[in-house]
């Protein structure tokens, strides 16, 4: 079995998320031999690609859409016949998506702080995003994030943050359910003293989310050397794969 994992080529980390993406395979690869074989004969073989076709996109088990603008993602893809395709992708096959900055406002519900007009969102996480909520590209920073999803005594996350939305609120789903928070951290600049334009403590911001088959974060793991995140996603993928949440195409 193949699982064909995909990066929104539109604009943004493409190259850097993949090489991630490899990284994370190999990683997987190894623990599993290292683990006497017991995982190595059921962990499937990775194809990595770049998205910018309906063609394409109709290939991957899972996708990542990576930092860029949201409303410029969302203009192109338009026009590219995607759009339709990626909002089925992620809300009615309901297949592992992981957003990663620009990424999570498009599958935000909802977005505040936008751009004369709205903006198109694809959807499938419950909640609403504000764009740029640190200011502009030169208030970008890094901060170092404690993640609960990788572990309690794992180091913490070098985030880097550059013109970054946060999740301003989780709403409640159709079911009456909240959206499902994976993390709520601090987004604290490197000398623990920054704050945003607006006002607000960034250590009250949530800077990564998930709900149902769908990720999204804040900053930008694909922009450090740190596979840790990249590796967690895989594994989650897998895990959809392995109760049969993927569909063979």
């Amino acid at each position: 079995m193949t699982i064909t994992v995909g990066v929104l080529a539109l604009q943004g980390g493409v190259i850097e998320h993949l090489s991630l993406l490899r990284r994370a395979a190999d990683y997987l690869s190894t623990s599993s031999s290292s683990n006497d074989g017991k995982e190595l004969a059921t962990l499937p073989d990775f194809d990595f690609i770049q998205v910018r076709t309906k063609e394409q996109l109709a290939q991957c088990d899972a996708l990542i859409i990576p930092g860029g603008e949201s409303t410029t993602m969302a203009i192109v893809a338009r026009r590219l016949g995607l759009f339709d395709q990626l909002r089925d992708f992620v809300k009615v096959q309901h297949k592992p998506v992981w957003g990663t900055c620009a990424g999570l406002v498009m599958l935000a519900e909802e977005a505040s702080a936008v751009k004369k007009g709205g903006q198109e969102l694809v959807g499938g996480l419950d909640v609403r995003v504000v764009r740029n909520r640190y200011g502009t590209q030169i208030q970008s920073f890094v901060a170092d994030l404690k993640l609960p999803f990788l572990g309690e005594e794992e180091a913490p996350f070098r985030g880097v943050f550059i013109r970054a939305p946060v999740v301003e609120e989780i709403m409640t789903t159709t079911s009456g359910s909240p959206a499902e928070q994976e993390v709520k951290e601090g987004a604290a600049s490197a000398s623990g003293g920054q704050q945003s334009e607006r006002g607000a403590a960034p250590g009250d911001d949530i800077v990564a989310v998930r709900q149902r088959n769908v990720f999204g974060t804040s900053f930008h793991p694909e922009l450090t050397q740190d596979v840790r995140i990249h590796v967690w996603w895989l594994r989650q993928v897998l895990d959809a794969a392995r109760h049969g949440d993927l569909v063979a195409l």
